[in-house]
Order: C-alpha cells, then structure tokens, then sequence
C-alpha cells in the first residue's frame, strides 16, 4: 500500500482525441456497455475493448464505483478532521494514513501543505461518534499534535476530472 500512496501513474504513451472521449463517457458513466460506449465515440466493439483494457493496465482507469446516499447508510454528519503530527518523517505519515484509512468512517485521507498535515474526511452516525473517533482514534495517539475539526454541511463533487495532458493553446 505504502508504494501506492506516493506514486503517480504515468501513461505509457499520450493520449489522444478517442482515450480522452473514451475517459469522459466512462467518468459521466462507468456502467456504460462495451457496445454502447465503442458506439458513443465512433469504434468497434473490439477496438474499444482493447483500448479500455489498455487504459487500465496503463493504470488511467483505476476503477469505478457506485454513488451511494451517505444518509441510507446512517452517515448522518460528515466532517473534514485536520491533524499536526509530532512529526513529519514519511514513516509517520504513512504509517497514520494506513492506519486511518483501515477505520470504516475514514471516507479519505488528504496529505497536504500548510499549518496542518492531513486532511481527514470522515463519515459517522452523530456528534457523539465524530467525538470518539476524534478521541479514540486521533488525539489519543503519540504521533498526532492537534486536532481540528470541521462540521460539513454540503458535499459535491465533479465526476469528471479535468484533461491537462494535452497542451492548451
């Protein structure tokens, strides 16, 4: 796991115009049928197979997954935690978000610049369970500094990611 959080994928080779709309069809849709994806960017069927699983060997396509209602799960609060840790050596840092990351209320784990130096986004039941994870899970540990939490009202995100591989003009 340790080589996955600080390593940054490169393609293989550039992609063009058909990965791109290949990318954007999957990103809006990744329940998209083999067949009505080749016909959405203008391939057969075998072609756009192969080019997808090429994606996702290239490791562009790293999954999908499917958008769940946090409240249908009882998430009632959602919250944005920030830690200072003790100290900053890569072993601490990667050693905490391993660890974070295996809590069920840990929805991800941002390592970041500035005062503080992770970002937690955490889903729980109420206030009371945010304060147990904040002080059992957090503040309780020998690594962690300080703890700042943040109530989150409202969560969107864009399903798509922007292309900046291909120059702009």
């Amino acid at each position: 796991m340790k080589s996955e959080l600080y390593s940054n994928l490169r393609v293989n080779r550039p992609l063009d115009r058909i990965d791109r709309e290949l990318l954007a069809h999957l990103q809006k849709d990744a329940r998209m049928s083999n067949k009505e994806l080749a016909a959405a960017v203008d391939l057969a069927p075998s072609t756009c197979l192969q080019r997808v699983r090429r994606l996702r060997e290239a490791g562009v396509i790293r999954g999908a997954h499917a958008e769940v209602d946090p409240p249908r799960l009882g998430i009632a609060l959602q919250a944005m935690v920030m830690v200072r840790l003790q100290n900053q050596s890569r072993e601490v840092v990667e050693s905490l978000h391993e660890s974070l990351l295996r809590r069920p209320e840990v929805l991800a784990v941002y390592e970041v610049a500035g005062r503080m130096d992770l970002h937690v986004h955490v889903g729980v039941r109420d206030t009371g369970h945010l304060r147990e994870l904040t002080l059992d899970g957090l503040r309780s540990r020998p690594e962690v500094r300080q703890v700042e939490t943040a109530v989150i009202f409202s969560h969107a995100r864009s399903p798509i990611l922007p292309d900046y591989t291909e120059a702009t003009p």
